[in-house]
């Protein structure tokens, strides 16, 4: 394990492209890059706090804004809104994933389950953005929907339901609609968050309330576990041969807490199965 940035407030959504390791400081409210030789980069601001991280059709970074529940893109340094998505998520935006379209599947937490107001669980929605703006539900009664990856050939959206310990496969249509949902594999013990696909259709998962991130395989079956000091929040493979995999900790959930310790890191292990195409 290497430690290659740390200092941060909490981090998520990591994600590979073009040499770069790209991931937003959500509770610092900041997107950032890190490359090998120029290290550490801000990219921008985004006030209401970033989460999910893509890029749409033309090469245009997305970026969930979670707090007023929006989808923006960054074009040429400026934000502006996608999509409005705050008459469908019940509370904060999440994770996000992006398909070779341009279209994005954005979660959300639910409710609010931290601080003043807090309530147990509630059941979320899965919001599609299509490339055009169009919005829609394409699935429901999902428990905290998480990170989320779509398979090489695109025919399957998998996402982690944190709350159920599962992650939870749909079959895809190319205009974005899920049918035929069913459990790709059960944790229990762990709660599924950032997740990423290698090339052997295994996905690597990090969980928080281990302190672990696996790999695993449709079925359940878990063929490595790399344990952490910290929580595990998200992992990405990357790098030059897709072979490094990128490690999100931090050492608590809780805002408040992670604003006075600054604990958030970037930790890299090298695995054997290079990364899988995951958009």
């Amino acid at each position: 394990m290497t430690i290659i940035a740390d200092g941060f407030v909490f981090l998520e959504a990591p994600r590979w492209r073009d040499g770069r390791l790209y991931f937003s400081d959500m509770d610092a409210g900041f997107v950032f890059s890190w490359h090998p030789v120029d290290g550490v980069q801000k990219i921008v601001e985004v006030v209401h706090r970033p989460s999910g991280l893509g890029w749409d059709a033309d090469g245009r970074m997305l970026i969930v804004s979670m707090e007023d529940r929006q989808l923006l893109r960054l074009d040429e340094g400026n934000l502006t809104t996608v999509a409005d998505l705050s008459g469908i998520a019940t509370f904060h935006c999440n994770d996000m994933v992006v398909d070779a379209r341009g279209g994005a599947y954005i979660g959300n937490f639910g409710s609010n389950l931290e601080g003043a107001g807090a309530k147990g669980p509630v059941p979320a929605k899965l919001v599609y953005v299509a490339p055009d703006g169009d919005v829609r539900v394409v699935a429901e009664n999902l428990a905290f929907p998480n990170g989320a990856v779509i398979t090489r050939d695109g025919r399957t959206l998998i996402i982690g339901e944190s709350f159920a310990a599962q992650l939870t496969a749909f079959d895809r249509k190319e205009d974005g609609r899920l049918s035929n949902r069913r459990v790709w594999a059960s944790v229990p013990g762990r709660a599924p968050d950032g997740c990423c696909l290698d090339a052997q259709g295994a996905i690597w998962m990090a969980s928080p309330v281990s302190n672990d991130f696996i790999r695993i395989l449709e079925g359940g079956e878990i063929t490595e576990v790399i344990e952490v000091e910290q929580k595990a929040i998200a992992c990405v493979l990357g790098g030059d041969d897709g072979r490094t995999l990128f490690l999100l900790t931090s050492k608590h959930l809780a805002r408040r807490q992670n604003l006075k310790l600054r604990s958030a890191r970037i930790e890299t292990r090298r695995v054997i199965v290079p990364s899988g195409h995951s958009p």
